[in-house]
């Protein structure tokens, strides 16, 4: 059985998120969500998701192709390997070649755990949403 594993915010629940998630079950036996709680997001974006995450993860966890989700505190991906040992992390491809991820990719694969880039939807974002609600 092979476990996956993927974070987000998830705010403002868009197709991004949807073709992420979707495209993750599909190459795995169950999959898992960490949904960032409010203060981990303002913690590095230094604004709240527009969302609160109590509701954001109920959103996360409705969907068929999530089979769990939880609520996360931190963005250490080693540390989510700890909590749910998953075999894969997938994550946009808009992060590949970044120095953070190469270093996950690393300290993953010493425990048997690879990283998966998906393609990140250019079209749509939680910060484009924003920006034309503004």
């Amino acid at each position: 059985m092979i476990i996956g594993y993927t974070t987000g915010v998830f705010d403002l629940f868009h197709i991004g998120h949807l073709n992420l998630l979707k495209n993750a079950r599909s190459q795995c036996d169950e999959l898992i969500v960490g949904v960032s709680t409010d203060k981990l997001v303002f913690s590095y974006k230094h604004r709240h998701p527009i969302i609160p995450d109590y509701q954001r993860v109920k959103i996360v966890r409705a969907l068929k192709c999530v089979d769990a989700a939880f609520l996360i505190d931190s963005r250490d991906k080693f540390e989510g390997w700890k909590r749910f040992t998953f075999d894969i992390i997938f994550v946009g491809d808009d992060w590949k070649g970044k120095a953070v991820w190469i270093a996950w990719e690393k300290k993953l694969s010493n425990v048997g755990a690879k990283v998966v880039y998906l393609p990140y939807t250019l079209e749509q974002s939680t910060t484009k949403i924003i920006e034309r609600i503004i």
